[in-house]
């Protein structure tokens, strides 16, 4: 059947599916240098920091890319840019998978997550542009499901993969995925789809009003408060409760599990319970998962304390995407490439910062827990933050009479 002959109904459920799908390829390529950082770092001949510096680097790029792409490629019809994005991606990553060493890999990492910097905000903008208004939260949140199931699958096999195989391989798979999604994408999405292009006063509304940029800033924190612990799992399992390949890639899959069910469960009770407080409940559920990480001494453990920060880690960032298409509709455009920007800052700054002390502390002769024993009180410090603001930022929107 012709995309032309369907109904808009069938064109929305065919589109959602194929954008969550290219959302759940970018999240595994986002992932896979934590997933798979211990052999990368073994196979490289780098230190645990300077891997990690992968990470950093790329959601630098990604933080700064995504409001200039936005900008640049705002005329776009979205069947082309998305597909062309996931395109991009695939070539990058099959590139990176044959990098002879690190100086090689970095360019390379750099140069293919400016895709992600263009699809994941973009996706979120063509289909809030596509889905009805009642329908649009919803719409948003289910093709943000794709990072929940990246995290769920992708991070557990590149874990393994790169374990069993090496981490070349789990970059292959990441070009497989992206290939795959690009072919979907452009098989299904509509001929026709384009946001209307943000003005420059349109961006100026939006850099200059306190309480949406307030909003943007909690993503900021909370993923700095998650990827100053979370950029270094990988060697924490193995370093620090000695953790084999199985059991590190079951501790990636039991975390994404119950990521992937807090995204569901907020796709069922955001309509009710506001976005503004499930992104409260989720940053405080993170927050507790933080302060009790010194206690988890071992696999079953970890798994216990996970669980909270599991269900809020992603269900923040999707509820907070919500928050944003629901606050201003006629700015999402903007929003959605800002708030996209904020989690790659956000993941920057935390592994970023991360990096630093562990670097520091092996500077010092630590090894083991000491290494990495600060990371989840420095985490916790930008979540609590995090909830400060966004807070702060419900009432200012209450005071409005429910509007920003």
């Amino acid at each position: 059947m012709s995309t032309e002959a369907l109904t808009p109904h069938q064109q929305l459920t065919r589109a959602r599916w194929a954008l969550m799908f290219g959302n759940f390829a970018i999240g595994c390529g986002v992932m896979v240098v934590a997933g798979s950082l211990n052999d990368l770092i073994r196979s490289l001949e780098v230190s645990v920091a300077l891997g990690g510096q992968l990470i950093s680097l790329a959601a630098v790029l990604m933080c700064f890319g995504a409001p200039v792409l936005a900008a640049l490629v705002g005329g776009w019809d979205r069947r082309r840019l998305l597909t062309l994005s996931l395109v991009w991606f695939a070539v990058g990553h099959a590139l990176s998978a044959v990098a002879p060493n690190y100086a090689v890999l970095l360019p390379l990492r750099a140069l293919c997550v400016i895709a992600a910097a263009v699809y994941t905000p973009q996706a979120a903008a063509a289909i809030g542009f596509v889905a009805p208004p009642e329908e649009r939260g919803r719409a948003i949140i289910f093709i943000f499901l794709g990072w929940s199931v990246a995290s769920v699958v992708g991070m557990p096999v590149h874990s393994f993969i790169g374990e069993e195989f090496g981490w070349r391989w789990a970059f292959g798979l990441v070009a497989v995925l992206s290939a795959g999604a690009a072919w979907w994408v452009w098989a299904v999405m509509p001929d026709g789809v384009k946001p209307p292009a943000m003005r420059l006063a349109a961006w100026r509304e939006v850099f200059t009003h306190p309480v949406l940029m307030a909003v943007i800033l909690v993503t900021a924190l909370s993923g700095a408060g998650q990827f100053t612990l979370f950029a270094y799992m990988a060697p924490y399992y193995r370093q620090v409760i000695g953790a084999n390949a199985a059991e590190t890639s079951f501790m990636f899959f039991w975390f994404g599990a119950f990521g992937l069910l807090g995204n569901l469960l907020l796709s069922r009770y955001i309509d009710h319970v506001g976005a503004a407080r499930i992104v409260a409940v989720s940053l405080s559920a993170m927050a507790v998962s933080l302060m009790l990480w010194p206690r988890a001494t071992s696999v079953v453990l970890i798994a216990l304390v996970a669980v909270p920060w599991g269900l809020g880690g992603f269900a923040s960032n999707s509820a907070q995407q919500a928050r944003l298409g629901q606050a201003a509709p006629e700015l999402a455009t903007a929003l959605m490439a800002l708030n996209t920007s904020a989690i790659y800052l956000g993941q920057a700054i935390g592994a970023g910062g991360g990096g630093v002390v562990v670097a520091a502390h092996s500077a010092l002769g630590h090894t083991g827990k000491e290494l990495y024993g600060s990371l989840h009180w420095i985490g916790l410090g930008w979540m609590l933050l995090a909830l400060v603001v966004s807070i702060w930022a419900q009432r200012q929107t209450m005071k409005r009479g429910g509007r920003v």
